[in-house]
């Protein structure tokens, strides 16, 4: 890397204040070499400056016993990198806490807990876990290494024309699958509390969909503490919008029909300029959703959504067993669901 790229990473990862990096690109640019200004002006040693070489100053993690190839992705407290285990050249997925994350004693021992989590479950459509581990300051766990990509990300290319869109029966296969996920964490009393497009995985080898990052599961009827909203904003059901809410599978499923939604439209349901009012709109707002008509999706799945998306908890779907009968009844082809069951009393059939 050149010594201009190298002195601008290392301002960015947090190793050079700006004011001493604008005086040492001002030497740079007259001749000196970086690796010899850092030495002198900042006494790093030779070892010290090898090992920020070698690393993307800190980017890339060194951990023993494992050979790190690529970043991944990353998060607001880790990243996740894919690594070859030397021991048995087995390939993973190492999601390692930043280390500004690693410092705050709560979002360690939530890292660690979702960790160990993860590592007791057991489902095809959810991500497996090897256990966590620590190498110096350095807190990162092990997982398995899925060879695709989320789902928001074929979205984002489908709408950059690099992707093709979802269409109706993918749309719902993948929901499909996320719910036996949420239904086998229900049985386990886990809430996943952050359903998205962005958390669930296409596997280009098997073609399973995963559902990955519990950094926010909870035991079912947790409370959250007062005001405060847990999840990702523009997913969250109304109950969790305002804060205080206990958490419910039906907050779930919610999340899990705003997802179907954004996967088959393309876009968010409810939008606002900053995230109180993306809030305030989950709240208040009913569902507008004129590019189902326009698109032609049945009338089918236009009721999984509003079902799932209404914002009484109790006209929601009330079991992810409910949801998955129905929504497998359409993957297979059947015209003979009950639209109106636990509503208004059976008065007919979409057709």
């Amino acid at each position: 890397m050149r010594d201009p790229e190298f002195l601008a990473l290392l301002v960015h990862r947090g190793h050079v204040p700006r004011e001493q990096a604008r005086e040492l690109a001002r030497a740079l640019e007259s001749g000196a070499e970086l690796d010899g200004l850092l030495t002198q002006k900042l006494g790093w040693s030779e070892a010290q400056l090898a090992k920020l070489r070698r690393t993307r100053a800190g980017e890339i993690p060194e951990l023993p016993g494992y050979e790190v190839l690529a970043k991944l992705g990353t998060g607001g407290t880790a990243d996740v990198f894919k690594a070859r285990e030397l021991a048995s050249q087995r390939m993973l997925a190492l999601k390692v806490l930043k280390p500004e994350a690693a410092r705050n004693e709560a979002t360690r021992k939530s890292f660690i807990a979702e960790a160990r989590m993860l590592e007791r479950l057991d489902h095809p459509s959810l991500v497996r876990c090897f256990g966590v581990a620590r190498s110096g300051n350095q807190f990162f766990s092990r997982l398995e290494l899925i060879d695709g990509s989320t789902v928001l990300e074929r979205l984002d290319g489908a709408q950059k024309g690099g992707a093709r869109r979802f269409s109706e029966e993918e749309a719902l296969r993948v929901v499909l699958a996320a719910a036996e996920a949420l239904r086998y964490l229900g049985e386990q009393g886990v809430v996943h509390r952050d359903v998205k497009p962005g958390n669930l995985m296409l596997d280009d080898k098997s073609g399973r969909v995963v559902l990955i990052d519990l950094g926010f599961a909870t035991a079912e009827a947790t409370r959250c503490a007062e005001q405060q909203s847990v999840g990702t904003v523009a997913y969250l059901s109304p109950e969790q919008a305002r804060g205080g809410a206990a958490a419910d599978i039906r907050s779930d499923i919610y999340s899990l029909g705003i997802s179907l939604f954004h996967i088959l439209v393309g876009r968010l349901p409810f939008q606002g300029s900053d995230d109180q009012e993306t809030l305030r709109k989950q709240v208040m707002e009913s569902l507008s959703s004129p590019e189902l008509k326009g698109r032609g999706i049945s009338p089918h799945t236009h009721y999984f959504i509003e079902k799932m998306v209404a914002k009484d908890a109790k006209a929601r779907y009330q079991s992810w067993a409910e949801l998955i009968d129905d929504i497998r009844a359409q993957v297979a082809g059947r015209d003979d669901l009950d639209f109106e069951r636990g509503l208004r009393g059976k008065r007919g059939r979409p057709r």
